[in-house]
C-alpha cells in the first residue's frame, strides 16, 4: 500500500479532468452497470503511467466521441476496486497501468501495460481516440 500523500497528485492528475474515483468493488460494479460506455483507467505509480499513460489519456479527451463515464482506480491503493475491475477485464492478465473501454458492462477494448510502455503520450492518445471512435 502506497502512502496517500505519495499518490494524491497522481490521482488528481485524472480526477481534476473529470474522472470519478473507484474506491470499492461496489463502485466498480455500479459504474459498469450504467448503460453506455465507461472508460476504466487503472492508474499506477510507475514511470510509464506518469510519462505516457496519464498524459495520453488526457490528450485522448480531445476527441469528438468520448465514453459516457470516465473512471479510475489506483493500483496498490484502491485494492478492492482494482481487483474487481481486473475481474471484468478477464481474460487479460492483471496489469497496471491498464485501460479498459466497456460498453453496457462488457469489455470492448483493452490497453495493457505492454501497449503503454515505450510509447509516447501522443501515441497512446491516438490509440484511445481510435477506440473511442469505434466503441463510443
Amino acid at each position: 500500500m502506497y502512502p496517500p500523500e505519495l499518490v494524491a497528485p497522481m490521482k488528481q492528475d485524472l480526477t481534476q479532468v473529470g474522472f470519478a474515483e473507484l474506491i470499492t468493488a461496489d463502485d466498480v460494479d455500479n459504474a459498469l452497470k450504467t448503460e453506455g460506455t465507461t472508460l476504466v483507467v487503472l492508474n499506477s505509480v510507475c514511470g510509464c503511467a506518469a510519462g505516457s499513460m496519464r498524459p495520453g489519456v488526457k490528450l485522448a479527451l480531445n476527441n469528438t466521441k468520448l465514453p459516457n463515464q470516465l473512471t479510475t482506480a489506483f493500483a496498490g491503493v484502491d485494492r478492492d476496486a482494482v481487483d474487481r475491475a481486473r475481474k471484468y477485464m478477464l481474460p487479460y492478465p492483471p496489469s497496471s497501468p491498464a485501460i479498459g473501454i466497456f460498453k453496457n458492462g462488457k469489455l470492448m477494448h483493452m490497453v495493457e501495460r505492454h501497449h503503454i510502455e515505450g510509447r509516447s503520450a501522443e501515441m497512446i492518445a491516438e490509440h484511445l481516440k481510435a477506440a473511442f471512435d469505434e466503441f463510443c
